[in-house]
């Protein structure tokens, strides 16, 4: 009877236990027999029974029993990997272990075919199945500064992580898988654009210095940025393992996108320094293209040198609409011939291209488009390939021509024989101006003395005078006695003559006896 129930004791615990599994790792560090646990979200679902190296000795196989009622958690696509504490760029996990120890835990797979024997990850996921969210795929041309773990951005919101990437067979680009969380990756539509948003993202262009980043996470470990082009509006979600291009930069990312390309060839007669592909075409302040490259050519029947500057104008964004909404042709070939009708017209009314420096600071020039009515007719030369459009130099160019102008006639100035006639006159005025030094001292030495001995004697005339004419000089008492004598005189005379206008006769008898 106790034999009995012994074996049915036995046969119950077989029963209780759950399967087995064999889980492959490259090392076993960690890891013991008969005490570390097998978790599924902190709940212990198995402990390891047994450790042992493969046969090929490449691996240490960890044998564990596995629960009953986790049983169904062993399927193809389930996840292990030990925990312990790691720390990687930014972040930092499994610290609980230091006190614990480690612990191998599971991420459930959504399979439904069982499975035993798996092999272990050396690096926790990223993500796991049960996480909200979805992949995508993007391609690029090389992966940067990205890594597993690097954050995708959604307008600078932590929206996702880099999850994987490969190389792909041919060897000239990269495959990265990211995963966007719930709800962000309801925002990734058709028009969505991703790019590269790692370290700090600093262009030198016409248009100056531009630096942009993401987050400090993004400068230190890099990361990855998505949003929809500003003209979007249709909110359509696309479907996970969607494929979209990574752009190198945000500007590239958010540029128009423009199906339909005219490329010219321009030649300048000034310098190309400054100007470089990718560089924009500006027509008043809109782009409306960029340059494509430059190159030199040689002129076998001149013997010249010539540099053409090779663009690509988005006709589309000069067209668009006519003020009657009318859209523009549907097929290419009506399409190609309302784009050549458009550049004619415009190179008729006198549009032409000119280089013009778009900073000073960083002295990069850009291709700018305008009119110029004083400009001589001229025409695309369409025959060529690809066709040449107009040119026409610019201020600065002919700045330089008039300053290389002036310089020419300066040559011609003959500055040697000057510069020996201005020697010679200034040696004849230092002469000069030393005889004019010595006759001033002479004049000082000689003619001031008398000139001073003259003032002196002048104040003294100036004190006699003064003194005669002061009113208690004698001089003045004599004076007003000779004035009063004087005037007496004047009236005895006036009554004589009076006398003799009223009696002349007496002037032959004399003065009658009745009258004395």
């Amino acid at each position: 009877m106790v034999i009995v129930a012994a074996a049915f004791v036995v046969v119950q615990q077989k029963l209780a236990q759950g399967p087995r599994i064999d889980i492959n790792f490259l090392g076993a560090d960690g890891i013991e027999a008969n005490k570390t646990k097998i978790r599924y979200k902190d709940v212990e679902i198995g402990d390891v029974t047994g450790i042992h190296v493969s046969k090929d000795r490449k691996k240490a196989v960890v044998t564990a029993r596995i629960h009953r009622d986790a049983s169904d958690y062993l399927v193809q696509d389930s996840r292990f990997w030990v925990v312990r504490p790691r720390f990687a760029g930014g972040n930092v996990s499994g610290l609980g272990t230091l006190v614990s120890g480690a612990y191998i835990s599971v991420d459930v797979g959504r399979s439904t075919v069982e499975r035993r024997s798996f092999d272990g990850l050396e690096v926790p996921p990223i993500v796991t199945y049960d996480l909200p969210g979805r992949e995508f795929i993007l391609h690029a041309d090389d992966i940067g500064s990205l890594s597993v773990g690097s954050t995708v951005f959604y307008r600078h919101i932590s929206a996702g992580q880099v999850v994987a990437y490969s190389l792909d067979p041919a060897g000239a680009s990269v495959t990265i898988k990211v995963f966007i969380y719930k709800p962000y990756d309801a925002y990734v539509t058709p028009s969505t654009r991703f790019w590269q948003a790692s370290g700090i993202d600093m262009s030198v262009d016409s248009e100056g210095v531009k630096l942009r980043t993401e987050s400090l996470t993004s400068i230190l470990e890099g990361g990855i940025a998505f949003q929809a082009l500003p003209t979007a509006t249709s909110s359509v979600t696309v479907p996970a393992d969607t494929a979209f291009t990574l752009y190198t930069d945000r500007e590239r990312a958010m540029r128009q996108s423009d199906t339909e390309v005219s490329t010219f060839v321009m030649y300048f007669g000034g310098s190309l320094r400054g100007l470089s592909a990718g560089a924009p075409v500006d027509l008043r302040g809109i782009t409306i293209g960029e340059v494509k490259s430059l190159s030199v050519e040689y002129e076998p029947d001149g013997g010249s040198l010539r540099f053409p500057v090779e663009v690509d104008i988005f006709p589309q964004r000069i067209r668009g609409r006519s003020r009657r909404g009318d859209h523009p042709p549907s097929s290419d070939e009506a399409s190609e011939a309302a784009s050549r009708a458009l550049v004619d017209s415009l190179v008729a009314h006198g549009m032409r291209a000119e280089l013009k420096t778009g900073s000073l600071l960083t002295g990069q020039k850009y291709v700018a488009m305008d009119f110029h009515t004083e400009a001589p007719a001229d025409h695309v030369g369409w025959n060529a390939h690809p066709a040449v459009f107009p040119t026409t130099a610019g201020a600065l160019d002919e700045i330089q021509d008039s300053v290389g102008s002036i310089a020419k006639k300066l040559d011609k100035v003959p500055f040697d024989q000057i510069t020996a006639r201005l020697v010679t006159t200034m040696a004849t005025l230092d002469d000069t101006l030393k005889n004019a030094d010595r006759m001033i001292r002479q004049i000082d030495g000689t003619v001031a003395p008398q000139i001073s001995a003259t003032l002196k004697e002048a104040q003294g005339a100036m004190k006699n005078a003064k003194d005669v004419l002061a009113q208690d000089a004698p001089l003045q008492s004599d004076l007003s006695a000779t004035l009063l004598q004087l005037s007496r005189a004047a009236k005895s005379v006036s009554a004589l003559v009076d006398y003799l206008e009223r009696h002349p006769e007496s002037m032959l008898r004399g003065k009658p006896e009745d009258a004395r």
